[in-house]
């Protein structure tokens, strides 16, 4: 599974709250709830976002309330992978159930900038900044978490397995 799109930087401690502010909890339809991903930091980010984007971010994304709709919204937002410092778990595993690719990587903020091409290869375990040309050793992704991934979410995983 080979991820490639520019960056867009966000900063530390991004909060589900800022993902998606709690007056949109209300909504049901993902591409309503894409339409407000990130607004209370920056009015932009869903135009940034659109026709595909790696977020890459700081340290503690996603702290903050156990909402499903964060990764979610990113995700129908344009987002096709999120690189952080670090992530808070229920953040990390809700984007893997819902088929959203989290990668942990200390130092991303400080290699990327804005706007650089990344491309990720969870395969094999890289993510190459083809801007800078560097190349970064990561974690390879388990196989039963690619198996959700590339299925686009555990439901569909779950699905494919009633099916057997």
């Amino acid at each position: 599974m080979i991820i490639s799109a520019k960056a867009v930087k966000v900063g530390n401690n991004i909060d589900t709250d800022v993902i998606l502010p709690g007056k949109y909890l209300v909504l049901t339809d993902p591409k309503e709830l894409a339409k407000h991903a990130m607004e209370g930091i920056d009015p932009t980010f869903t135009q940034k976002v659109k026709d595909g984007a790696i977020l890459v971010a700081g340290e503690n994304f996603g702290c903050g309330s156990s909402r499903e709709q964060a990764p979610i919204a990113l995700k129908h937002a344009g987002v096709k992978c999120i690189i952080a410092e670090f992530f808070a778990r229920i953040f990390y595993r809700n984007a893997i159930n819902i088929g959203l690719p989290v990668i942990e990587y200390r130092g991303i903020s400080e290699i990327v900038e804005d706007g650089d091409l990344l491309v990720v290869d969870l395969k094999s375990g890289t993510i190459t900044d083809r801007t800078k040309e560097v190349v970064l050793k990561i974690q390879p992704i388990p196989k039963f978490i690619l198996e959700i991934l590339e299925l686009g979410g555990l439901i569909e995983k779950l699905k494919q397995e009633v099916k057997k």
